[in-house]
């Protein structure tokens, strides 16, 4: 079927769909123009392109009232996966330059997953997703140093990808050091084999080489102390960089981008009491899982976006009880003769018991 008879019956779903449900004005327009200027910013995927076997960038039409974003910022994307709206966090990899007014994001499908298996694998243009504006603040200076250093591991190459496609480095001195486990793990590996001026660019292949650790850079950056550096990759790569450069007092040119919590101290977990309007669902876990991974594993819907503790979109009172931050390993604690306090449930475990509350009153 043609990708314009698709959107088509999309349209003559969501119309049927909302002629039996009793909705409001603005739901009619939602219908037929859902990027409209006014309305909750959404996007419509235009297209799906394979990077790797388990990664895609997906393109995206915004709404009329998107506001642009700087290289290397992430939005949070919602997904409706059958039935329930997910919301997560991923960079935004387009170049800033298009005069088509498309973005993109490039998605790895990770094992456990559920919105990036659905993108990279399930998803299919014309989609509607739900859009927040750019954020963030892992980004190139506007006057850019003459000598940078990108660290890259993963799909954490695609925030630094987005400064790569965005700026000019004819006369820099720039290298990017990129690893995967394989060739065919490599995300963006044609722009990576023919990088632009100014930029050198080195692939490590994990499997084979081992991976790219610190004490490498002495042989394959030698000069690495006089550049400002900006790494992204998984968690036990950034904290070993940071951990490098700490010793080495260069801490300050070190820009880190992480896509999940590092977790530095584990409390004792307990039961985590979730209220649901009259109803209470015990959920009992470890000092090590999240309030929110808990809970959902437990089949409780629970308000979530980046899952990273950036955007707050997780945020529900406690009413009792004690949480851990797992980042700081502070506590957080009320009683019912407190006010409220508000935690973040992707960054948060059970420090004994808490009680919260899953819907605001």
């Amino acid at each position: 079927m043609s990708p314009t008879l698709t959107r088509a019956r999309e349209t003559a779903t969501r119309v049927a769909r909302g002629l039996a449900t009793p909705v409001i004005p603005e739901d009619y327009l939602d219908l037929f123009a859902p990027l409209r200027s006014g309305a909750d910013l959404r996007g419509r995927i235009v297209a799906i392109t394979p990077e790797t076997a388990d990664a895609a960038t997906i393109t995206i039409r915004p709404g009329r009232d998107w506001e642009g974003h700087a290289p290397g910022q992430y939005i949070r994307v919602g997904v409706d996966v059958d039935g329930v709206r997910h919301w997560r966090a991923y960079s935004l990899t387009s170049d800033t330059s298009n005069r088509d007014g498309l973005i993109s994001i490039t998605v790895k499908a990770m094992p456990d997953g559920l919105v990036s298996r659905h993108l990279v694998h399930r998803t299919r243009p014309g989609t509607i997703v739900q859009l927040d504006q750019a954020t963030g603040d892992f980004m190139l200076p506007q006057s850019v140093p003459a000598k940078v250093l990108f660290l890259t591991g993963g799909s954490g190459i695609t925030p630094v990808m987005g400064m790569l496609r965005n700026h000019d480095f004819d006369g820099l001195d720039v290298v990017h050091a990129h690893s995967a486990p394989t060739a065919e793990d490599v995300i963006f590996a044609r722009e990576l084999a023919d990088p632009a001026p100014g930029v050198r660019v080195m692939v490590r292949h994990t499997d084979e080489e081992g991976m790219f650790t610190p004490d490498l850079l002495d042989d394959l950056v030698p000069d690495w102390r006089d550049r400002e550096t900006w790494i992204c990759g998984p968690t036990p790569m950034l904290d070993a960089f940071e951990e490098h450069y700490a010793e080495a007092g260069h801490t300050d040119l070190l820009h880190v981008e992480r896509f999940r919590p590092t977790v530095l101290e584990v409390g004792e977990g307990g039961t985590a009491s979730l209220r649901v309007g009259g109803e209470t669902t015990d959920v009992e876990t470890d000092g090590g899982t999240t309030i929110l991974d808990a809970a959902e594993d437990a089949g409780v819907l629970m308000p979530s976006g980046c899952r990273m503790g950036i955007c707050f979109g997780c945020v529900l009172p406690m009413t009792d009880g004690a949480v851990r931050d797992l980042r700081t390993g502070d506590l957080t604690t009320t009683t019912p003769d407190d006010p409220p306090v508000k935690v973040q449930t992707c960054i948060s475990a059970v420090a004994g018991t808490c009680t919260i509350e899953t819907q605001e009153k």
